[in-house]
């Protein structure tokens, strides 16, 4: 980690976006106290982290990418043994395996459920006892677009009720859906911190996209929207061919990343 600096504000979700080990982990991973012996600060909550006790995880809730599950036991056996950590119980856990869609298969044992089953199974484990901060890692990885909407329709529930969440991802629809503001992170370095449609005021490039005819094959061309009226390339490509057709496009937060950074989210 390169002299990381970033606060996240009470109630907002903060995306931290970027490549595989590019350190968006291993952040989250000091912050939660998994890891240790870092130089500086990292205050939680209104305290240093160092000053929290075992007190600090009954307030954060944690779900990583790779679910660490009791593979033998259920899915609501499962539940019901990290419920009895907690000094608040979740007294509707039935109602969380409805939310995600793993009611039916509550008495399967975890080790017969696919990654994506886990992945919400492990979802549903972080926020049984209302967690003030939820930390997230690939909060969708491995699931359908059916599954990773109810995911994230969740998350953006918990927001709603008044929890901050800090997911990581690589995937940048996601990061447009969800976050209030976003960090791109690079070799343990941040490059840009704001919205995500500040991000892409910011720094994207519209452009109209042109298809059009000639010699009896479809080409297409891209040009600039800013001073599109002036532009001679444009106007001779209308007035000279058979348009196909047009439309324009706004500079996706994929594209920006790689232009802030250099690399591929990949």
């Amino acid at each position: 980690m390169n002299h990381l600096q970033f606060e996240i504000d009470k109630g907002e979700i903060f995306g931290f976006l970027g490549p595989s080990g590019a350190g968006k982990t291993t952040t989250q991973r000091l912050i939660i106290g998994l890891l240790k012996g870092y130089e500086g600060h990292i205050h939680v909550m209104g305290k240093e982290r160092s000053q929290w006790g075992n007190d600090f995880y009954e307030k954060i809730g944690v779900a990583f990418d790779f679910p660490n599950l009791y593979l033998k036991l259920t899915a609501y056996e499962n539940l019901k043994l990290i419920n009895n950590y907690y000094e608040t119980p979740c007294d509707h856990i039935l109602d969380l395996l409805d939310q995600v869609g793993l009611l039916k298969e509550k008495d399967v044992r975890v080790e017969h459920f696919s990654k994506g089953m886990k992945m919400r199974l492990n979802f549903i484990r972080s926020i049984m006892h209302k967690p003030e901060i939820l930390f997230l890692d690939e909060p969708t990885s491995g699931l359908d677009p059916v599954n990773a909407k109810i995911i994230k329709d969740s998350i953006l529930d918990l927001k709603h009720k008044g929890a901050t969440v800090f997911l990581t991802t690589h995937h940048m629809e996601v990061a447009e859906q969800l976050c209030d503001r976003v960090a791109f992170i690079n070799d343990g370095a941040i490059s840009a911190i704001d919205s995500p449609s500040n991000l892409m005021l910011k720094y994207g490039k519209p452009i109209v996209t042109v298809s059009y005819k000639e010699n009896g094959n479809q080409q297409q061309a891209k040009f600039p929207i800013p001073h599109l009226g002036e532009n001679k390339d444009f106007l001779n490509l209308i007035a000279s061919h058979e348009i196909v057709t047009m439309h324009s496009q706004e500079a996706s937060l994929e594209e920006i990343f790689i232009l802030l950074t250099g690399r591929l989210l990949i």
